[in-house]
C-alpha cells in the first residue's frame, strides 16, 4: 500500500511539472511569435510560442523599470538599439497578419522617421513597417509595400492626434485582405487600404533600429500572427487572456489575465 501511495505521489509530481512547463508557453491559432520580454539570456530573448525563433538584442535591454505584464519589458533608449528575429517559413510567407504590442514612448520623435517594428522582405522594409512620423510630435506611420499604403500619422484620437510620453498604449495592426485595421487600446481608430498581396520573402523581423534609427520606447508583450484577428481577439490579447497561470494546486492549469498592469 505504501509503495502504491509513493508511486501515485511521484506521478502527481511529474504530472504537475509537465503542466508547469506547458503553462510557460503561449499558443493560439496562427500565433507565430510571442515575446513577453520578461528576461534574456546572453543577449537572447526567448520566443515563448515554443517555436524556437528567438530574438537577438543589440544595445536594447530587458528592464523592469516599466512593465505591463510579467517582470520585464524591452527598452530602446537610443537610436542604435534594437532586437532582430531571423527569418523562418511562417514569417516570410504570411499575407494576412496581426501585430499586437504594448508601447510607451520615453521621448519625443527626433524629427526623422524613427523605427518601432519592421518585417523586411527582399526590396522592401514594409511588411509591415511601423515608424513614428518625421515630426517632433509623436504619431504612428504603419505601412505596407507595394504602394507604401497604410496609416499616415495616427494617434489615439485618429489621424494627426499625438501620443503622450510616459504612458502605455496597446497597439494592434490587423491586415485582412486589402484592409488594415488599426487599433489603440482595443478600439479601432481607422481602416486603410493596403496591398492584398504585400511584399514578402526571407528577411528579418526588427524591433527598434533598422536602416532607420529606433524610436525611444518601452515595448511589452509582442504577439505576431499569420492571420487577421477579430476585434474581440484583439481585446482578449490586450487583456492578457492568453497568458498562462501557474497550475492550481499543482494539478490543473487555468488560463487568464494574471499579471498586473501598471498605469
Amino acid at each position: 500500500m505504501r509503495m502504491m501511495m509513493f508511486l501515485l505521489t511521484l506521478a502527481l509530481l511529474f504530472g504537475s511539472g509537465a503542466l508547469s512547463a506547458q503553462a510557460a508557453t503561449v499558443q493560439d491559432d496562427g500565433l507565430i511569435l510571442y515575446f513577453s520580454f520578461d528576461n534574456e539570456k546572453g543577449g537572447t530573448v526567448a520566443d515563448e510560442t515554443g517555436g524556437g525563433n528567438d530574438g537577438t538584442l543589440d544595445k536594447a535591454e530587458i528592464t523592469d523599470d516599466e512593465i505591463v505584464y510579467g517582470s520585464g519589458a524591452l527598452r530602446c533608449e537610443d537610436a542604435g538599439a534594437g532586437m532582430t528575429v531571423d527569418s523562418f517559413k511562417e514569417l516570410e510567407d504570411y499575407q494576412d497578419n496581426s501585430f499586437l504590442f504594448w508601447l510607451q514612448f520615453t521621448d519625443k520623435n527626433s524629427g526623422s522617421w524613427n523605427q518601432i517594428i519592421a518585417k523586411k522582405a527582399p526590396g522592401s522594409d514594409r511588411s509591415p513597417g511601423i515608424w513614428t512620423c518625421n515630426r517632433v510630435t509623436l504619431h504612428i506611420h504603419y505601412r505596407f509595400n507595394p504602394g507604401n499604403q497604410g496609416t499616415h500619422c495616427t494617434g489615439p484620437g485618429g489621424e494627426g492626434d499625438e501620443f503622450d510620453t510616459g504612458k502605455w498604449y496597446h497597439i494592434a495592426g490587423v491586415k485582412d485582405g486589402a484592409q488594415l485595421r488599426f487599433y489603440i487600446d482595443g478600439e479601432e481608430i481607422e481602416e486603410q487600404g493596403v496591398p492584398k498581396d504585400h511584399a514578402q520573402g526571407a528577411e528579418q523581423l526588427y524591433v527598434g533600429k533598422t536602416g532607420y534609427g529606433a524610436a525611444l520606447f518601452y515595448l511589452d508583450d509582442l504577439y505576431v500572427y499569420d492571420r487577421a484577428l477579430s476585434t474581440d481577439e484583439v481585446v482578449d490579447v490586450m487583456d492578457g487572456n492568453l497568458l498562462p497561470v501557474e497550475p492550481k494546486d499543482k494539478l490543473t492549469t487555468t488560463w487568464g489575465s494574471v499579471k498586473a498592469r501598471r498605469d
